[in-house]
């Protein structure tokens, strides 16, 4: 199925070598996309799907529930400007990691909270942020985040791209 939807394999961009890339899911992905679009640094995200084991999922698909995949952010950024460990804290300040599948009123596997790691560094810096982000007392119940190494990036359908900018809104007032 061609559903326009593209898988994307950086890690590092092509067109300068110095940027990473970053993967998060906190559920859903319009708020998540405009919280690090507008965070100094980040040079560009896009919104997709990842964790699953559908090829080429939409929206449609991923919102039933039977593809494995979550709506997540991909975060090309400049480590010289913003380290990986600040956009860490951005992710666990901007949504409640304590919730399975769920964040306010989206449920489903594809709202879940995760960190995509894209290297073992990435993925051991995730694991010691989940660990003292715990230990910090800031959350009553147990931080449910996954964190593993990322997959395939499906890039979502045009119009879920910037969905929030193109509208004028600075996130999801629900």
């Amino acid at each position: 199925m061609d559903n326009g939807t593209q898988p994307s394999q950086t890690h590092i961009d092509a067109k300068n070598p110095a940027t990473r890339v970053a993967t998060f899911a906190a559920g859903c992905f319009w708020g998540v996309e405009e919280t690090f679009r507008r965070t100094p640094g980040v040079l560009s995200t896009a919104v997709g799907y990842t964790g699953g084991q559908s090829e080429d999922p939409d929206y449609r698909a991923v919102c039933g529930g039977d593809t494995g995949h979550a709506e997540a952010v991909e975060v090309v950024f400049d480590p010289a400007r913003v380290a990986y460990k600040d956009l860490l804290e951005i992710f666990w300040e901007n949504h409640d990691p304590t919730t399975l599948n769920r964040q306010g009123p989206d449920a489903g596997t594809q709202y879940r909270s995760a960190v995509y790691a894209h290297d073992e560094a990435q993925r051991l810096e995730a694991e010691a942020s989940k660990e003292r982000r715990q230990a910090s007392g800031k959350h009553r119940r147990p931080i449910v985040t996954e964190i593993t190494l990322a997959s395939r990036f499906y890039r979502a359908e045009e119009y879920h791209q910037r969905y929030l900018a193109k509208r004028g809104l600075s996130g999801c007032h629900l």
